[in-house]
């Protein structure tokens, strides 16, 4: 691109490079698609280039750490790759035979997708092969924070392509990212897929084009007095530190029936958290949030820098804060989202107050995202389900590495969380290629027209009420 092009022109020209490549592979069979998606995820997720990645997207964001960032490129893209391999995205797609419907998947054309700081490696691959998935191209913008790991990864999946005999511009980055070229990516491309900030995600949905979006996370874990509190507090701690807490489903708020909560207090700091005093949580309050706003050189980092800022000392085992918590909302600003291996910790008397304090902590912020409960009771696992408004219950596991979907639950494998609308968004299922095709429904005649049944039938006892 040249420095005179205004970002309508530069975005238009990838729009029609992308979409060229789109009609190359539009009548692909479904081998063929399958042959490029594997190629795609093989090529960043090798062992070389696995831990290559991994290192590079520390350096260039300084968010999160090594081991996080090699766990998500290495084993997350393999497990999203497992996951829809096997779906058809071609041709048929779904045959309703009770009534006679025939449903066939159809590229949408240009994705415009959004990646964000905080997970910068595995994004653009997941969402590169639910968009190829789809036989349609893509267009990534990238925080420019992490616009090099993008660029690399995009260009390692490029080259996969053209292996393959496909066109590289399957898959576009945007090199040089600013919020004006974001923008127009998002007016001109045919979907949006939008990971990010609430602000980005607001603009995916004003742009004109239709578009997926996410929520805020603010994940809620409740341990009622059923549970293995070994197994939750370790799950806890695998959960709150993967990656430092980059992700938005890292454990925020961790609500503890009274019966147990001394005795968790004391699994969990076993599992390395350190309970903050009454004048540390002070000092750290005003380290994490200034002007009302969170600190971004608090984010996904360790936790003795955090606790270096904050002027605590903090002893050297120790991997995350627990913050004993009692209100919610504003006036309570450890109860919202952190990104940082800070936990707030809740005493509840009951699972009904337990579910209470969710909502009330949700309804500040992270309503429809996810939440989590570990338990051994099968009927509060399901009150707890019922009364929550939550898209994600997740069930004795770790949040952060489970409700975007991994090997040992049932979840679609996603980087994008549709927390419907609680969180404001179209959808609350997590995004996969079948949110990225259009679908033509084929109807036939039914074998027997339906008949409407008599007014008693059908109306039954409501018709008393109107005699």
């Amino acid at each position: 691109m040249t420095e005179s092009m205004t970002p309508e022109d530069e975005i238009a020209t990838l729009i029609k490079r992308s979409r060229e490549a789109q009609k190359q592979i539009e009548n692909y069979t479904q081998d063929q698609v399958n042959e490029l998606i594997t190629a795609m995820v093989y090529a960043v997720a090798k062992d070389d280039r696995a831990e290559e990645i991994a290192q590079f997207t520390v350096d260039e964001t300084q968010l999160g750490n090594y081991d996080g960032k090699f766990l998500k490129i290495h084993r997350k893209t393999r497990a999203t790759l497992m996951d829809i391999i096997d779906d058809r995205s071609v041709g048929i797609i779904e045959e309703d035979t009770e009534r006679n419907l025939i449903k066939i998947a159809k590229p949408v054309g240009v994705i415009g997708a959004l990646s964000p700081s905080t997970n910068p490696e595995a994004t653009p691959v997941i969402k590169a092969i639910a968009a190829v998935k789809g036989r349609n191209s893509i267009i990534i913008a990238p925080h420019p924070r992490a616009k090099l790991t993008n660029k690399k990864i995009c260009d390692y999946m490029r080259d996969a392509l053209e292996r393959c005999g496909a066109p590289a511009d399957l898959v576009i980055a945007i090199e040089i990212p600013s919020l004006d070229s974001t923008n127009e990516l998002m007016r001109q491309c045919d979907r949006v897929l939008a990971t990010g900030g609430g602000a980005m995600v607001h603009a995916a949905y004003s742009s004109g084009t239709p578009a997926l979006g996410v929520g805020v996370g603010n994940a809620c874990i409740t341990v009622d007095r059923t549970a293995d509190l070994n197994e939750a507090a370790e799950k806890i701690r695998i959960s709150k530190t993967l990656d430092l807490a980059a992700s938005c489903s890292a454990d925020n708020a961790v609500i503890v029936e009274e019966e147990i909560y001394d005795e968790f207090i004391s699994k969990l700091e076993s599992e390395g958290g350190y309970v903050v005093s009454a004048a540390e949580k002070k000092q750290l309050q005003d380290t994490i949030w200034q002007d009302d706003h969170l600190n971004t050189a608090i984010v996904a980092q360790p936790a003795e820098k955090i606790a270096g800022m904050a002027g605590i000392a903090l002893p050297k085992d120790r991997l995350f804060f627990i913050v004993p918590e009692e209100g919610t909302g504003k006036d309570f600003p450890f109860s919202g989202e952190k990104l940082s291996v800070v936990m707030a910790l809740y005493k509840v008397k009951s699972l009904e107050e337990a579910i209470a304090t969710t909502n009330s902590i949700q309804s500040y912020q992270g309503q429809g995202h996810s939440c989590g409960i570990y338990s051994n009771n099968d009927e509060n696992i399901m009150q707890f389900a019922q009364s929550t408004k939550t898209s994600r219950v997740m069930v004795n596991q770790p949040q952060a590495a489970s409700n975007s979907g991994n090997l040992w639950n049932g979840m679609r494998q996603t980087f994008s969380l549709g927390c419907g609308s609680w969180g404001g968004n179209s959808v609350n299922h997590n995004i996969t290629w079948r949110d990225l095709i259009n679908e033509t429904w084929v109807s036939k005649p039914l074998k027997e027209t339906k008949v409407i049944p008599s007014d008693e039938d059908l109306f039954g006892k409501v018709m008393s009420k109107f005699n």
